[in-house]
């Protein structure tokens, strides 16, 4: 199982604690103590598992930033961070669901936006709009003008948003840029200049850098080079 470098620090603790446990466990022949351990030490490294993605290399096309479930896809008359109106596909990750965050698309960092908020459950409609988040602002690297933004929104478990990029970054079609340690939500906003249309449906389960959201108009967004690739492996920095 291959664990995310954005949650190192977590991952190693659980290791080195399951191992004393689990030794202890052995010392005193508490071999109940040492499978509970094991067992325990699994599931929470579950949480930080991030498996590599069949990045889509079509042209037009917007890739899910994180796992979990559709549960809003909505319009907005304007969204302030892409300077107009845009449309707004909402993710929730539960506990049991992949929580590395990924680029929807290839572009470059304009802005990325730190916002203090409330841990509020991410099933109550509200934590959207007051929990925590941070959000990431991608613009044409030439034209400069905005392609797509990303939030990250913590929740009643999931307090802490790395974001492991900065403002003038270029990123790459599914390239890891963060997570959301526990899950939570995540949401991606489209402007309505690059004509989205929504290929998914609230309620249905998404893969983050593998799974098409949405259809744009080509002419607008760049492409990154070497595209013929099928698997991107972008390791976390």
């Amino acid at each position: 199982m291959k664990l995310t470098l954005y949650g190192r620090r977590e991952w190693i603790t659980i290791i080195l604690l399951s191992a004393i446990i689990s030794g202890l466990g052995v010392w005193f022949r508490w071999w109940w103590l040492s499978g509970v351990s094991v067992i325990f030490a699994f599931v929470l490294l579950s949480f930080f598992r991030d498996p590599n993605r069949r990045i889509p290399t079509q042209k037009g096309i917007m890739v899910s930033p994180a796992d979990g479930k559709i549960s809003s896809i909505h319009h907005l008359d304007h969204f302030e961070p892409l300077s107009g109106p845009a449309t707004c596909i909402r993710i929730f990750l539960s506990v049991a669901d992949v929580h590395v965050n990924r680029a929807p698309c290839h572009g470059q960092v304009a802005s990325i936006s730190p916002k203090p908020g409330l841990y509020l459950n991410a099933l109550n409609p509200k934590s959207a709009e007051v929990n925590e988040s941070n959000l990431l602002v991608l613009v044409h690297p030439i034209k400069r003008t905005p392609i797509a933004a990303v939030r990250q929104v913590s929740g009643l478990i999931a307090r802490t948003i790395v974001c492991g990029v900065n403002v003038g970054d270029t990123l790459q079609r599914g390239q890891r840029f963060g997570m959301i340690k526990f899950g939570s939500t995540t949401e991606l906003y489209i402007p309505d200049a690059a004509r989205p249309e929504v290929s998914v449906r609230q309620g249905q389960m998404v893969k983050g850098g593998e799974s098409i959201l949405a259809q744009v108009n080509p002419s607008l967004f760049p492409e990154p080079s070497g595209t013929t690739a099928i698997t991107i492996d972008h390791a976390a920095v």
